[in-house]
């Protein structure tokens, strides 16, 4: 068997055992082998934090499983694509790193090979596509590299990184298919089944697949018998088409632009058919849940992407029910207005912050009396507006829109039927 730092040999086009949903015990076709990963391990030691691989017993309650969350956004750099990153980096020959590298990222493979570049006194370019959320861009350059912004989609960046790096003889530092980069990756699984030996099911995102085809073969290396479940975005489901044969459009903004991935790994592709047992969809919505949840239960902050094994099980916990399950916590790094808006929106989710748009006489004392009302009813006002101007009501009438706090979905019901049983034609 080649081995990681070798060519790749050419995956099978689908395995027995994947159809079947259970991965079969071997590694055929597989170049990259878990010594590979050990020795990945041995690499980052000292480098990489060994992150906490905790029970959540609140959400092990809400799921109906037992659950540990694996917690890589506490590394430096908030993401496990450290760990590939500086695999791949330590691996340069000296030559290769005075001419330096380029990678393509929508940002956090970006931060992790700019980080481990800087400390190993290694040149490094990024590429990264427009929208690529700022927190990300800002903390690419603070680590010392020089960012391009490049191309609508990572695919685009990619192409553009490839050329331009051809020209300058940098070396192309993949975001995840390279079996270097998969090695890295594959280090959580290790850590996670040595610290929860336990574990049944491993639930991990998907993006290109490099963390998921590594995990795969070091967790299956050591229990043949561990389910392992991809997770990718309902708005990008590449890996899952080119797995399940489907042709689901791939399209729109995610939250989890980490795993936007619209052209998956060839490498990755081949495990994948052999060592993964499913692979499912979230929605945006499930996502942003899940975000909420692990600020408000774990008091972590995960990006839309780090959320999304958390996002799978809690949508489907009946296939989780009663068994032991590791989750990959795989990011952190989001903007801080877009948690704001997250959070927000979740609130109005549960009913807990509503508008109201209430048909109201414009004369003096109706604000009053709607106030009155929803103090007596224990809702608490957030925000107030009139429109007199902008509406098909009357002269005589205004539109009231209140913003209001409630406990939650049977409190705002209660609330409503009491504006409406004192007149008020109102809309929620």
């Amino acid at each position: 068997m080649m081995t990681a730092a070798q060519a790749v040999k050419d995956m099978p086009s689908r395995s027995d055992s994947f159809q079947s949903g259970k991965a079969g015990p071997g590694f055929s076709g597989i170049a990259i082998s878990p010594a590979d990963i050990k020795a990945a391990a041995t690499t980052l030691h000292g480098a990489v934090l060994e992150t906490a691989c905790n029970r959540s017993g609140t959400l092990s309650e809400i799921c109906g499983c037992n659950l540990w969350l694996k917690f890589e956004n506490l590394q430096f750099t908030s993401s496990f694509k450290e760990r590939g990153a500086l695999t791949r980096l330590s691996a340069l020959s000296a030559g290769e790193r005075e001419r330096g590298v380029i990678a393509m990222s929508a940002g956090n493979h970006a931060l992790g090979v700019a980080y481990h570049a800087k400390r190993l006194g290694i040149p490094a370019s990024i590429v990264m596509p427009v929208g690529t959320p700022m927190v990300k861009v800002e903390n690419t350059k603070r680590h010392g590299a020089n960012v391009i912004i490049s191309g609508q989609t990572l695919e685009e960046a990619g192409q553009f990184a490839r050329e331009h790096g051809s020209a300058r003889g940098l070396t192309l530092i993949h975001p995840y298919d390279d079996p270097l980069i998969i090695a890295g990756q594959g280090t959580i699984a290790f850590e996670m089944l040595r610290a929860v030996p336990q574990l049944e099911t491993l639930v991990v995102p998907i993006g290109g697949g490099g963390l998921i085809s590594g995990m795969a073969i070091a967790a299956k290396s050591v229990k043949p018998d561990i389910r392992i479940v991809g997770v990718q975005a309902r708005l990008y489901p590449s890996m899952y088409n080119v797995i399940k044969g489907e042709q689901l459009p791939m399209r729109g903004d995610t939250l989890a632009e980490g795993i936007a991935v619209k052209a998956p790994g060839q490498i990755t592709s081949g495990i994948i058919r052999q060592l993964v047992d499913d692979i499912v969809l979230v929605t945006d919505d499930e996502m942003e849940r899940a975000v909420s949840t692990l600020i408000n239960i774990e008091k972590t902050v995960a990006e839309g992407a780090g959320a999304a094994g958390l996002a799978a099980v809690m949508a489907a916990p009946e296939r989780f029910r009663g068994t032991n399950v590791g989750l990959v916590v795989t990011g952190g790094n989001i903007d801080t207005r877009l948690i704001a808006s997250v959070l927000t929106r979740e609130l109005a989710r549960e009913g807990r912050l509503t508008q109201l748009t209430i048909d109201i006489v414009d004369r003096p004392g109706q604000l009053a009396l709607v106030s009155n009302l929803l103090g007596e009813a224990g809702a608490n006002i957030i925000e107030v507006s009139h429109q007199r101007t902008f509406s098909d009501l009357p002269a005589k009438a205004a539109l009231l829109q209140i913003v209001i706090e409630t406990r939650d979905r049977l409190h705002l019901e209660d609330v409503v039927a009491r504006l409406a049983a004192a007149g008020f034609n109102l809309r929620t």
